[in-house]
């Protein structure tokens, strides 16, 4: 089962998903239009493959039961935990993943050293929602 080039209406529903992360998690999309398109179109490709936006960035051995961990499904688990986007589409204005908040032996901390976050005051949902969690118990 393969989706050479997914349908346009996909695409233009992750590209308009991919500019709303963007700002609400105040991130950038890379600044090189190639990587972001690929990867929009990736994720739109998912969508008519197994239902869901799952990262185009991983080999999944069985996509259908990945997309049900959720855990790949854009904006992933390490996107909403650590702002950290291995796909490169949510970055910095420069175009590098931002890397502040993941554990130091992460290979995105090593690939590309400390990275500050413009705004940490946006995204992180997750992160937050775990932080509120063990801060009442």
């Amino acid at each position: 089962m393969s989706v050479t080039r997914p349908s346009q209406a996909n695409i233009d529903k992750m590209r308009a998903y991919a500019r709303k992360y963007a700002e609400k998690s105040g991130t950038s999309l890379h600044p090189d239009v190639s990587v972001t398109e690929t990867v929009v179109e990736g994720l739109a490709r998912h969508i008519e493959l197994v239902g869901k936006p799952l990262c185009p960035c991983n080999f999944y051995p069985d996509p259908r039961a990945e997309a049900k961990q959720r855990r790949w499904i854009c904006a992933c688990d390490e996107m909403q935990k650590w702002k950290y986007c291995h796909c490169l589409l949510f970055v910095t204005e420069d175009g590098v993943p931002i890397t502040e908040y993941l554990p130091e032996d992460h290979e995105g901390r090593q690939a590309y050293g400390l990275v500050r976050d413009p705004h940490p005051e946006r995204g992180r949902g997750m992160a937050k929602v775990l932080e509120k969690r063990e801060s009442t118990t």
